[in-house]
């Protein structure tokens, strides 16, 4: 017998002399079965042509000089006869029965076992090495309920820190297959890290970041793919200090220094917009770089914006929230009433362009502060001004350390506390 294909359509055909002859399928199912009856046959043959046609398919795969893909046809074949693929190693320790029950699976020709069959079902297919970066390619698809809700922004934010951490890996150790990752190449990896700690001041978090990212993407792979792998990847943590808190702008540099006439006049329309929306509001600027317009209320005796899932998703299940408009904040998304296009997708660069901007203008209070200052500045203004606890956190979209009873403030209270310390 052989199988040929023509376009996706597999035919069957039977050796005669000096040719080859199509064989009508059925008929050869029939035969196979062992059965003189038509309607018997016809029961039994739909299930075992459909197997056969999976066991060809399967062989047709592994016929590729690709590691990955004769693997994975290896795996398909054995499914395709009803059994799971396993190592030979597994499979030797198979009761005396499960082994035969393989053994007589593999189909022979000329008193000969079809070797291809005989590594599906007796674990002999070599399984490919897969390299680091090769893992990160894998990890992708393999992690992709990860970002299921994400924007194209949020996806790139999950994966760049992933491939930072391969590349400095890679860089230290070499592109070596997962299979053959040491203790010594962790080790190794970590008194790298260890250094650029003690000579180039970088925290411990940035190396702990890069331990976190790199055995997330390797375990996965070798989870998903059923390597059965021992990854040495315990114990290499740094012991991290206190967190330092980002500083709040005093409002007095907020006035003279940043609302100085021409401060600003620098700095893209569409930053300068959110900076200033950020005074008054305390969203986090990736928030405000989210906003549409339908997320902007402008009209009304209560002008406001909705921070909520729209494009993105939320830092938590708090950061859901409506906040009033007052002052600066509401003239500068009156200037913006459809949102800020230029950032909507790319809010790092947003961050990074702001703190560039005020630090070469003299407009950073301390080499410490960032764009993110502002947000501390607001809340500290409320808790000068004594307002509740629960309705600082509803503004600022943090946890409450209870439950949430009723509504809570309404937006004519929330403007009232606003107006009240607003710059």
């Amino acid at each position: 017998m052989a199988i040929k294909r023509r376009g996706k359509k597999l035919s069957l055909y039977r050796r005669v002399p000096k040719r080859y002859e199509l064989v009508e399928p059925r008929r050869f199912i029939w035969q196979s079965l062992h059965t003189d009856s038509m309607s018997e046959a016809e029961v039994k043959a739909g299930p075992a042509w459909e197997q056969l046609l999976a066991g060809w398919e399967a062989k047709l795969a592994g016929d590729t000089s690709d590691a990955e893909q004769r693997f994975g046809a290896a795996r398909e074949l054995a499914e395709a006869r009803s059994f799971r693929y396993m190592r030979v190693d597994r499979v030797a320790k198979l009761p005396t029965d499960e082994l035969l029950d393989r053994i007589d699976a593999i189909p022979a020709g000329k008193g000969k076992p079809d070797l291809r069959e005989a590594a599906a079902l007796l674990g002999g297919a070599k399984e490919p090495a897969i390299n680091i970066t090769r893992a990160l390619e894998l990890y992708w698809d393999l992690a992709r309920q990860k970002t299921l809700g994400k924007s194209d922004d949020q996806v790139r934010k999950w994966q760049n820190p992933r491939k930072k951490a391969i590349k400095t890996f890679v860089t230290v150790v070499g592109d070596k297959p997962i299979s053959e990752i040491t203790g010594d190449d962790m080790l190794d990896f970590r008194t790298w890290w260890l250094d650029r700690i003690e000579n180039e001041g970088l925290s411990p978090g940035s190396a702990n970041k890069d331990l976190i990212h790199l055995g997330d993407v390797l375990k996965t792979v070798n989870k998903m793919k059923r390597l059965n792998l021992i990854l040495p990847l315990s114990d290499l943590s740094f012991k991290e200090g206190e967190a330092e808190p980002r500083p709040p702008f005093s409002d007095a540099w907020i006035k003279e220094k940043i609302l100085e006439a021409g401060a600003l006049d620098g700095l893209n329309e569409d930053a300068r917009c959110i900076l200033l929306a950020m005074i008054n509001t305390g969203a986090r600027p990736s928030e405000l770089a989210a906003l549409t317009a339908p997320q902007i209320s402008l009209d009304g005796n209560v002008p406001h914006i909705s921070i909520e899932p729209a494009v993105r998703q939320l830092k938590t299940a708090n950061a859901r929230r409506v906040i009033p408009l007052c002052g600066i904040s509401l003239e500068a998304m009156r200037a913006r009433p459809d949102g800020f296009t230029r950032y909507r997708d790319s809010s790092a660069s947003l961050s990074a362009t702001v703190n560039k901007f005020l630090r070469e203008n003299g407009l950073m209070e301390t080499p410490k502060h960032t764009l993110y200052g502002l947000r501390h500045s607001f809340e500290d203004r409320m808790l000068a001004a004594g307002v509740d606890e629960r309705i600082r956190r509803d503004l600022m979209g943090h946890a409450l350390d209870r439950e949430r009873y009723g509504k809570g403030a309404s937006l004519a209270h929330l403007l009232r506390l606003i107006q009240a310390t607003a710059l």
